[in-house]
């Protein structure tokens, strides 16, 4: 077997820090993590969601070593993340975590015991004869170190001929819930899009901060996406008086590097939960003492009324509506891609995020809606 470095192959992270054990993706820079090192944001930012290394090879025989780190709730049992095998631009493969650190957390104390593990091989055989593009999808809910690149034949960077979409989201579109990196909504839209997708989806982090505006700023992208409204809400960190100016404030600050580009504005996905009743939100411990974990509301507070996700959807289409002077703007509404029609047949598990089969619904909408014929994002044809 050849072993190759791994930096070149890597893509859709903003950088990679060298650690003790390996390469370490980051979807933030640097900068950000100096200046805010939040630490609900440095755990998301930290997960590769969307981040793959890409290579062509005739090679029929991969092994990646992967060092992971993960989190669990003390009494609940959650599956491990997953690292996915695209194959020219066709999912074939997915294989389970094992090993790695861990971190149990115990929601009733908030204390958090630190347990040390093993490396991990994610090893692909029978991988079909000839060149390819082979893409390796990181786990998008585990932290990971990324140590060595085994093949049974020579690797190369793949050159990119993809159009850019670089999307910023909450935990949804970090794809929380889903079981595999390649099934979380953004990634089946870009796959049937034929696009590169550049996730910027962090759980419990979309909050309209302006470091994110800028980081979308000075990154290259041919189609941008923005979905605002559940982390605010659920959050409790805003009223509407500073939420909208927030927002105009983050399209504008996009605006200064990509002027042009094709921009869409979502507003949130249905969650009966927040529809009318504003956060914080908090975690049912009677379900929690059962061993699941549903999520709650537990607003209204004080006398300042508060946001819902109703009053989001209302203020983000008005406001696209006084921008009507960027032709290039687009606002979707969240509920055409998941609405209460669909909260029977495809119910939240946790009441707040989907499960595979929904992210797999809300991204083939999303790419029905946006890369069709006379969408904001046509062009080409779709996979």
């Amino acid at each position: 077997m050849i072993t190759t470095p791994l930096a070149a192959f890597v893509r859709g992270a903003a950088e990679w820090e060298e650690t003790a054990r390996g390469l370490r993706p980051h979807r933030l820079p640097a900068w950000v993590r100096d200046r805010f090192p939040d630490p609900q944001l440095m755990t998301a930012e930290s997960r590769p969601s969307g981040v793959r290394l890409v290579m062509a090879t005739a090679a029929s025989t991969i092994e990646l070593d992967l060092h992971p780190t993960h989190v669990s709730y003390r009494g609940v049992a959650r599956s491990r993340g997953s690292v996915d095998l695209v194959v020219d631009g066709e999912l074939v493969a997915s294989e389970q975590l094992g090993g790695g650190d861990h971190a149990e957390v115990d929601m009733r104390t908030g204390e958090t015991q630190f347990h040390q593990g093993t490396a991990f091989t994610a090893r692909f055989a029978g991988l079909a004869d000839g060149d390819k593009v082979v893409e390796i999808w990181l786990p998008h809910n585990e932290t990971v170190d990324l140590v060595a690149l085994r093949t049974d034949a020579p690797v190369r960077p793949a050159e990119p001929d993809r159009r850019i979409w670089l999307h910023h989201g909450s935990s949804i579109s970090a794809g929380s819930n889903a079981a595999t990196p390649a099934g979380i909504w953004p990634a089946v839209a870009s796959r049937r899009g034929d696009v590169e997708l550049h996730n910027l989806g962090f759980s419990g982090s979309a909050l309209v901060d302006p470091f994110v505006a800028r980081v979308m700023r000075d990154r290259p992208a041919d189609l941008i996406s923005v979905k605002f409204g559940i982390n605010v809400v659920n959050f409790d960190v805003m009223r509407l008086r500073a939420f909208v100016p927030a927002v105009h404030g983050f399209l504008d600050t996009i605006r200064d590097g990509h002027p042009s580009v094709p921009l869409v504005l979502i507003s949130p996905l249905f969650c009966g939960i927040y529809e009318d009743t504003p956060g914080p939100g908090g975690m049912d411990m009677d379900a929690l003492a059962a061993g699941d974990v549903v999520f709650t509301a537990t607003g209204p507070h004080g006398d300042a009324p508060q946001l819902t996700l109703r009053i989001i959807r209302e203020a983000l289409a008005s406001l696209a509506e006084r921008r009507a002077e960027d032709p290039n703007l687009h606002y979707l509404d969240g509920t055409r891609l998941y609405g209460e029609q669909d909260a029977g047949a495809h119910p939240l598990p946790d009441a707040l995020h989907p499960d595979t089969v929904t992210h797999e619904l809300i991204g083939e909408r999303f790419a029905e809606y946006a890369f069709a014929s006379g969408g904001p994002f046509a062009q080409g044809v779709m996979r």
